[in-house]
């Protein structure tokens, strides 16, 4: 259903079935035409002069707590966030294919909390599903082994209902896989691998991250106006004239980025979600939704010394309620030359290609209806309720949606035709590969072509994916807009 049509249905006094009494109140304070024109806040650029921070990069055995603590995201103005370790965002894991991985974890909230290890193929005992709660004061440690190929992961909160605000207010962080395979490409490395977690964030005027989203905002995914990256808003990062590789995660709860360089130089993508493209892919913008990852290589060899390049996101069409706008995320300066004898390797990894005649089965999900009024709801509490739904269901932990054999292969269809508002859609527990793409932009992307575990279904859009099913147990797949997710817009699958 369209975003005006469900708010009509408020209007008729249905909204008590469907979002609960906190939800009604707020909406009877809104015009419902001006509730239909909602849109992402007007990004406000910083001055780009705080140098980039690198979080701390750490291996196995290293404790994570979840707690309150200080930490600037603009300059000089010190603040509570949520944290894993030190300040905003937790820090980077770099770990070796074929390792034993051990992190134990403290819940140093007043809530429920947990840890998915997003992008990493771990038990369904290990992978943070919403049923699997660390209760506050608890510990729990996480134990798995990486078996998968080399990629950028990252991890974060996912407690329903909860995942919005625990993801906004700072709980998150990177988590990079090498291999053998990957090294021998002797991509760049070092000073010359620049780990960015994007985000946004809406701070007060003291500087204090805000996250109270109103009813139009879980329409519509949870926005601010500050963008940050690493934690820190408008960074800036000296470089030299060579090539270097940009990780990146969009860790927004809701915004989607087309990044692009302000000098319109093109750069190569050569990995997604689940690790390197097959070749470099060269393109000018790469559009970036909430969950998605993209491993880049930009060329700074032949930008003039002591000069300036933004990482910056365009305006896209194809969503009311964002990308109208365009606005610099990052500063590069120049200031020194280098000699770089890096070669572009014209082949990256091996791919195979999953046979559509592989498949037993098709899977069709409409992501573009309001709630089924007789899908049993959450089983949880009210704050949100069932504007965004699969199948007309809203998420049901003792509910399992869908049974799949255990190594069998399916497609899956994510169908966006009737909506309105842009899904990214994430699978847990295994990789898999878009094989179409019609209405809308129509096409496979470029960090499309690898081996992915979300992807971003527009409004028009119908999206087809083919995925093997490799690891038993229960887990989740939903829209990875965080507002969605703990709206309901998630369901069980279970692999046995």
């Amino acid at each position: 259903m369209k975003r005006n049509d469900f708010l009509k249905t408020l209007g008729l006094g249905t909204a008590g079935v469907l979002v609960g009494e906190s939800l009604l109140s707020g909406c009877m304070n809104h015009d419902m035409a001006a509730m239909d024109m909602v849109t992402a806040p007007t990004v406000v650029e910083g001055a780009f002069t705080t140098v980039l921070p690198i979080p701390e990069t750490i291996t196995s055995g290293t404790a994570l707590n979840a707690r309150s603590q200080s930490a600037a995201i603009l300059a000089g103005k010190t603040e509570q966030v949520l944290g894993y370790k030190n300040g905003i965002l937790g820090p980077t894991f770099r770990v070796q294919r074929g390792s034993t991985v051990t992190i134990p974890f403290t819940n140093g909230l007043s809530e429920v909390t947990n840890i998915h290890w997003h992008g990493l193929l771990v038990p369904a005992s290990m992978d943070g599903h919403p049923d699997q709660m660390v209760m506050a004061g608890q510990s729990f440690n996480y134990t798995f082994k990486i078996d998968q190929t080399a990629s950028t992961a990252w991890y974060h909160p996912h407690p329903h209902e909860k995942t919005g605000k625990q993801v906004f207010m700072g709980l998150a962080g990177m988590f990079i896989v090498e291999s053998p395979e990957e090294k021998a490409l002797n991509l760049p490395s070092g000073n010359y691998e620049l780990p960015l977690v994007i985000q946004d964030k809406r701070l007060d005027t003291n500087g204090a991250i805000m996250y109270s989203p109103t009813l139009e905002e879980v329409m519509i995914g949870y926005m601010g106006e500050t963008i940050t990256v690493n934690g820190a808003n408008a960074p800036v990062q000296n470089v030299t004239t060579r090539t270097y590789r940009l990780r990146i995660v969009n860790g927004s709860n809701g915004r989607i980025y087309s990044l692009a360089l302000s000098n319109g130089n093109s750069f190569m993508v050569i990995g997604s979600d689940g690790g390197l493209l097959a070749a470099p892919e060269t393109v000018m913008s790469l559009l970036l939704a909430p969950g998605e990852r993209a491993d880049l290589l930009v060329d700074f060899s032949k930008v003039a010394l002591n000069s300036d390049v933004f990482l910056q996101s365009n305006s896209f069409s194809g969503v009311s309620s964002q990308g109208s706008q365009s606005f610099k995320i990052m500063k590069f300066t120049v200031n020194k030359a280098e000699t770089d004898t890096f070669k572009i390797p014209t082949l990256l990894n091996s791919l195979t290609s999953i046979s559509a005649a592989s498949a037993i089965k098709t899977r069709t999900f409409d992501i573009g209806v309001m709630m089924d009024m007789g899908s049993g709801g959450h089983g949880g509490s009210m704050a949100m309720k069932g504007m965004h739904t699969i199948n007309g269901k809203v998420f049901n932990s003792n509910r399992i949606d869908e049974s799949v054999t255990l190594n069998s292969t399916e497609i899956w269809e994510f169908d966006n035709t009737k909506g309105d508002e842009p899904h990214p859609m994430h699978l847990h527990g295994t990789f898999f590969q878009v094989i179409s793409r019609t209405g809308g932009r129509g096409n496979i992307l470029p960090h499309e072509k690898g081996l992915k575990d979300t992807v971003l279904a527009m409004p028009g859009e119908k999206v087809r994916i083919i995925v093997k099913f490799e690891h038993t147990g229960k887990f989740v797949f939903h829209c990875h807009n965080l507002e969605h997710e703990d709206d309901g817009m998630m369901l069980n699958f279970e692999v046995k």
